[in-house]
Formats: structure tokens, sequence, C-alpha cells
């Protein structure tokens, strides 16, 4: 299947929510998908980092990105993305380039539409000249664990392979590594809550 991964632009708003209504169906909150503002902000404040993928001329797939300079310190997703708008947030000086949503249609999914999304970001961290890709990753998989181990050690055991985690398996066949435990990022009963900090390195060491 071919993939064409693109800037979005505020004329794309309602494929790009045809894309949130589908993978986030309800009991998912319609209040919590991308509103027509928020994709207005992206585009107004960092295009580069507003990209969809494109199948046979549909939207199937979208991906928003922000500059940062990474500190190491905790946040959440809300800091991190501006409650979603990344104006308040984003760097244009920043060292990092930082993913706050990627999102597939399931009939999508499996297809190559995400791996195509973080080529893209890949290419524009080597582009742009930045240090790292950064995002916050999902733990979807640790409810089934928690009652045996911390997260801490659900997050080693996915790295070794004694466990998949549908999330964070992906990011580590994306070629991302976790960097921290982020408590508190955002509020997901799968994951209690938790995130993994993940970084994909500029393979020159910029």
């Amino acid at each position: 299947m071919s993939v064409i991964v693109r800037s979005y632009t505020l004329d794309d708003y309602e494929a790009l929510l045809d894309v949130q209504r589908e993978s986030f169906p309800p009991p998912f909150p319609e209040e919590l998908w991308w509103k027509r503002e928020q994709i207005a902000a992206h585009v107004a404040t960092y295009p580069e980092g507003a990209m969809v993928a494109v199948c046979d001329g549909e939207i199937v797939g979208s991906a928003t990105s922000l500059l940062v300079t990474h500190t190491g310190k905790p946040h959440t997703w809300e800091d991190v993305s501006d409650r979603g708008y990344i104006r308040g947030s984003h760097d244009p000086n920043g060292d990092s380039l930082y993913g706050i949503d990627l999102c597939v249609k399931p009939a999508y999914r499996s297809r190559g539409v995400a791996a195509a999304l973080y080529d893209a970001r890949k290419q524009l961290v080597v582009r742009s000249g930045l240090k790292r890709f950064l995002a916050g990753c999902r733990i979807p998989g640790y409810h089934r664990y928690a009652d045996r181990m911390s997260a801490d050690e659900y997050v080693r055991r996915v790295v070794a392979g004694d466990i998949r985690d549908l999330v964070l398996s992906f990011m580590l066949r994306q070629g991302l590594t976790p960097l921290q435990l982020l408590e508190h990022y955002v509020e997901d009963e799968e994951s209690l809550h938790y995130a993994v900090l993940v970084e994909w390195a500029h393979p020159k060491g910029v």
C-alpha cells in the first residue's frame, strides 16, 4: 500500500475529525477529539509538525509534533502540549521534536501507516538539525500486570521482550528507546496514568 505523508492545513479539519471519530469511538469522550481551534493553532504555530498520512487520496492517519528543549524534568501531556494547542509550549529554538499525537484509522492499522508517520518525524529531526524525537508513550498492557510488578519493572520486561505491550513494543520496533517513566502523564486507566518518555536520537549525534 502506498502511503504519502504531507502537512495538514485547516482545510483538512473534517478529514482529521473523521480519523479521530473512527479511532476513538464512544465511550471515548468526543470533547477530547481535536477541535478546529487546536488544528488552526498547530498549523499557525509549527506547520512542519502537522502531518497526515494519505492512501489513495484519503486521509487515514495524522501526527502532531512541536519543538521543545529537553530537560529531563517530569511533565504531563497537558503541560507539553499546552492542552493540545501547542502555542504556549512550542519553543522555536528547541533541540527536540516532541510528538503529542498519532492516530490511524482502524481499517488501516498494521499496514505501515504509523511507521510512515514516524519515518516522516525522523526525517524532520534530521532535516532540522535537531537532537532527537521524543514522545510520551502509553503502556496500555500495564493494568494486567500492576498487581505483581511496578511500572518500571513492566517497562524493563517489555524492553527485554518478555512482555508485549501494544504501544511500547511498537515504539521499540521504530527504534525508540525509553528514557524515563512519567507519572500522571494523561488520564489513561489501562496505563494506570503512566507513560514512558521515549527517544529516537539523531543518528549523527547532533
